[in-house]
């Protein structure tokens, strides 16, 4: 009767929340509506999070769950978006939630527990036919920039062409770099990690930021739209099998994938490093990131299997640094941080994030 009252005054506030959930969701039409787990999220934490849930299913008398690759900001749209069988239980992300996402979730009544569960680089790697690639961040900016400085330090639509048109030495082929949409945190990881880096490294593009922040992002966060970058969608396999079949390209996607795809791709140096478990494991390559899963509070203890799912991709069997997502190209996170997260976990604690 409480419930019907607020729904007619258009109650909008916790109790509303509550109330709304109630209406929709039940320990009954959870078992009746949906009997498996539903993820979505990431086309990077996609592989680790299938190996988790087929050894799920053959461990435990739960279903195998259901895991789609959206993309990291596609993962969060459809996660955030309610509570009941019609929404996912887990998204996962190769980013942490950001905070406008982070209030959608709470405006739709959906309290998450963030879980990091280890580390991941970004590769920009080609065919192993091809000569292999030796660059730094600014030059990887250079190549995707839609505006470069000049030589007398006035921006102007990016001339590049070749990599060899930056810099004499850097091989001479044409500059196609095969990636995924901007939805993708593969993508993000690029922007904030490879191309604000290199940006950074030119002095008056470094001034720019302390006078004016929002030009700055402007300026090193853009993609030319002119072919050289080409959105292949979320799909990190499809990237590989198009190297594959272009030797003059490279290719962005996760560690994992070139760790799974070695006979096919090599990866190329960044600033003096090359992507390698040890050289990620101790931060000497310069872009890594860690990976997060999110699990949606209400569906815990709603949903079948949820919770012991959460545990399983938690165990030391699974992210541990013998576990077996190691074998699958995970760099785990230090013993330590992970029994700071597992107690996060068996407490389903929520995630509280500090609005400005």
């Amino acid at each position: 009767m409480l419930c019907n009252i607020l729904v007619a005054l258009r109650f909008i506030g916790a109790l509303g929340a509550l109330c709304a959930i109630s209406l929709t969701w039940t320990p009954a039409l959870a078992q009746g509506g949906r009997d498996y787990l539903a993820a979505v999220g990431s086309s990077t934490v996609y592989p680790f999070a299938t190996v988790v849930a087929e050894s799920f299913g053959r461990r435990t008398v739960f279903k195998t769950p259901k895991i789609e690759a959206t993309g990291s900001g596609g993962g969060f749209k459809q996660f955030c978006a309610g509570v009941g069988i019609g929404f996912p239980d887990l998204t996962s992300a190769s980013r942490r939630i950001k905070p406008t996402e982070h209030r959608r979730c709470i405006e739709n009544g959906v309290e998450v527990v963030e879980v990091p569960f280890g580390y991941d680089g970004i590769v920009l790697a080609n065919a192993v036919s091809a000569p292999p690639f030796r660059l730094t961040r600014q030059q990887v900016w250079l190549a995707l920039a839609e505006q470069v400085p000049d030589e007398t330090g006035q921006l102007i639509e990016n001339p590049y062409r070749r990599w060899s048109d930056i810099q004499p030495g850097l091989p001479d082929t044409a500059i196609i770099v095969l990636g995924p949409p901007p939805t993708s945190g593969t993508r993000d990881a690029l922007v904030e990690l490879v191309m604000e880096a290199g940006c950074r490294e030119v002095p008056a593009i470094e001034r720019l930021r302390q006078n004016d922040p929002v030009a700055f992002r402007a300026l090193c966060h853009t993609i030319r739209e002119d072919g050289a970058f080409v959105e292949v969608g979320e799909s990190d396999n499809l990237v590989v099998q198009k190297l594959y079949t272009n030797p003059d390209a490279l290719g962005l996607f996760g560690f994992n994938f070139l760790s799974q795809n070695a006979e096919k791709v090599r990866a190329a140096h960044i600033d003096g490093e090359t992507a390698s478990f040890a050289a990620i494991a101790s931060g000497r390559y310069p872009v890594s990131r860690r990976l997060y899963f999110y699990v949606k509070v209400a569906h815990v203890d709603m949903l079948p299997g949820l919770r012991e799912f959460v545990f399983e991709f938690t165990s030391e069997r699974a992210w541990g640094d013998e576990g077996y997502l190691t074998d699958r190209g995970l760099v785990p996170l230090p013993a330590t941080e992970r029994a700071i997260v597992r107690a996060n976990v068996m407490a389903m604690s929520p995630l509280r994030i500090a609005v400005p």
